[in-house]
């Protein structure tokens, strides 16, 4: 991007693939799973990519200097999901672990609470009765309550208890609370390690901790005038409104994300 070449916000769709076509050899994508690349599904575990999507990221990969994805899954779930992709970068449980190349890095400071999150499940299930949901992801447990909406405050009274009394992080989602590792890492700070290097880069969101990664771009364009970021809102029903506020544009549905790239890619 030129000198006198300014980021302006919020930019139209056109604007913003007319950017990035310029600078594809400098761009990188990331993206949400949930909500973003798959519809949210009552039981997380049955959660799947819209069937176009899988196609557009892996000939978006092959056009830009980098695809990847973020998100608060395990990296061996989303693995599951797109291990046919070649060129893909996954980042699980908000950037604790990295599939890069063949090779799962998991954060060092994080690797101690896998039994105590192992119990801490156990526990969940034992006292948190159906259809409350009890995700275990190896460093983190999630607590949905997508089923039974009317019991939000008993969940997330139980996980700050248990996050008090252990010294656990608190991630607030849609119908969900999460229990972390107290382990400085989110999808803010995965984006920026991961722009200092690139000109353009876009960050599809649906949910609270997604505008942490959106404020990384902006952060970054404003120490580099150069540098051009794409913050994309996925609307719902349930923080849409909060997320959208802080994009340049919404897209309807993980559908529509997946029609929006398949049009970029013919300006590329």
């Amino acid at each position: 991007m030129a000198e006198t070449e300014r980021p302006t916000h919020p930019a139209s769709a056109d604007d913003a693939w007319a950017r990035t076509a310029r600078h594809a050899s400098s761009t990188t994508f990331f993206f949400d799973f949930d909500g973003v690349l798959s519809p949210v599904t009552k039981d997380p575990s049955a959660s799947q990519p819209v069937p176009e999507s899988l196609g557009v990221l892996e000939r978006l990969a092959a056009k830009v200097a980098r695809v990847a994805i973020v998100s608060a899954r395990p990296v061996d779930f989303l693995r599951s999901r797109f291990g046919g992709l070649e060129h893909v970068d996954l980042y699980g449980l908000y950037g604790l672990e990295v599939l890069h190349e063949g090779d799962v890095v998991t954060k060092p400071a994080a690797l101690e609470y896998a039994e105590p999150m192992a119990a801490l499940a156990a526990e969940a299930e034992a006292v948190l009765s159906r259809p409350v949901f009890v995700e275990y992801k190896r460093l983190s447990v999630a607590l949905h309550y997508r089923e039974c909406p009317e019991r939000a405050d008993e969940v997330e009274r139980w996980a700050h208890e248990r996050a008090e009394r252990a010294n656990l992080k608190i991630q607030r989602g849609r119908m969900v609370v999460e229990l972390k590792p107290p382990v400085d890492q989110d999808k803010g700070m995965v984006i920026t390690e991961a722009v200092r290097d690139t000109g353009c880069a876009w960050y599809f969101g649906d949910d609270m901790s997604d505008i942490k990664a959106f404020d990384a771009l902006r952060a970054r364009e404003a120490v580099d005038p150069a540098f051009f970021g794409m913050a994309i809102a996925v609307a719902n029903d349930e923080t849409g409104a909060e997320v959208s506020s802080a994009a340049d544009l919404t897209l309807a549905s993980p559908t529509a994300v997946a029609e929006f790239l398949t049009e970029g890619l013919r300006r590329l």
